[in-house]
């Protein structure tokens, strides 16, 4: 067990339980009237809820950028996560938000088709830049059909819903949730994890790796299934929850030994702990409602992003002269 999975799962076991107290009232469970109800019910489900989102985004993210080799790279790129929305304000839009069951299939239903076209576009190459400008034009397609539905909503409470749910949140989850999207994410992990020699491989180049037994339309499909299922199930429950794929790999890669391999399980783990301490501030903090998951993250991730930015300008700048 590596240094950075010893730390994370140490940070999880105190993060989890504070996180069972924590909300608008803190939970006395020797004190609180019906504690055991409100834990079992409300507040382990949204917490476990919270890891497995995270522990899938946190994964996705490393994996791609091991794909890519591109430090910059997001789960969102791949347009799964924006088919996945697309998918579920179709739910909204038709009216079928209200049970418990066809939102999330609607939403795993637009990842599936995100995935479908992103492997009949660019799964026969394998080539990097095929696949990232696949991605590109599926996410910015599922972005302007969801603009689209918006407008067309069929009432303003259709309308404030779809908006509502696409800020991302883990308000009101339950234990349907949680047994919905926990095999899904554990799926996808695994095939993330699957990849993660070939990912080393790559490292070194295309043409060594082919030398070494990497198939790169295989590699290509694995991920494909493995992005799709970590983060399709993520947003079947969620919504939009952004920047954990981009954060969590730079925080935990020099804790490792930078190899994409060795980023995997750190980074599922930080991801479980980002999410679900991200979840347990929203709910303390002393607001008129509970700030949305998906905003508080993207508040936090957009100056990252920035700092990112800056410092491979920087570095460039060093390196020309």
């Amino acid at each position: 067990m590596s240094r950075a999975t010893v730390i994370l799962l140490g940070c999880l076991l105190v993060a989890f339980p504070l996180s069972l107290l924590a909300g608008r009232v803190w939970l006395d469970p020797a004190a609180t009237p019906n504690a055991a109800v409100i834990l079992a019910e409300l507040r382990l489900p949204r917490g476990l809820l919270a890891m497995v989102v995270g522990a899938g985004l946190g994964t996705a993210g490393a994996a791609m950028q091991g794909y890519l080799r591109n430090p910059l790279a997001d789960p969102g790129l791949f347009g799964i996560a924006p088919g996945a929305a697309l998918g579920a304000v179709a739910s909204f839009w038709f009216g079928y938000a209200a049970s418990p069951y066809l939102l999330p299939v609607f939403a795993l239903i637009g990842a599936g088709g995100a995935m479908a076209l992103l492997a009949l576009i660019a799964g026969r190459t394998g080539g990097i830049a095929l696949f990232t400008l696949a991605g590109l034009m599926i996410a910015s397609l599922a972005g302007a059909l969801t603009s689209l539905a918006i407008s067309l909503a069929p009432n303003a409470f259709a309308m404030s819903q779809i908006v509502t749910w696409l800020m991302g949140a883990l308000t009101d989850r339950s234990w349907h949730d949680l047994y919905l999207a926990a095999p899904l994410t554990l799926f996808g992990i695994g095939c993330l994890w699957r990849i993660g020699p070939s990912l080393d491989a790559l490292t070194l180049g295309d043409a060594t790796a082919r030398s070494m037994g990497v198939r790169p339309g295989r590699l290509l499909a694995w991920l494909i299934v493995g992005i799709g299922f970590t983060v399709g199930s993520g947003v079947a429950v969620a919504g939009i929850i952004g920047f954990v794929g981009l954060i969590v790999p730079h925080l935990v890669r020099p804790l490792t030994d930078r190899k994409p391999s060795s980023l995997l399980v750190p980074s599922a783990l930080a991801g479980a702990l980002l999410v679900l301490v991200a979840d347990s501030l929203v709910r303390i903090l002393p607001l008129v409602t509970e700030l949305r998951l998906g905003i508080a993250l993207s508040l936090v991730g957009a100056p990252f992003f920035l700092w990112l930015l800056l410092k491979m300008r920087r570095n460039a700048r060093g390196w020309l002269t």
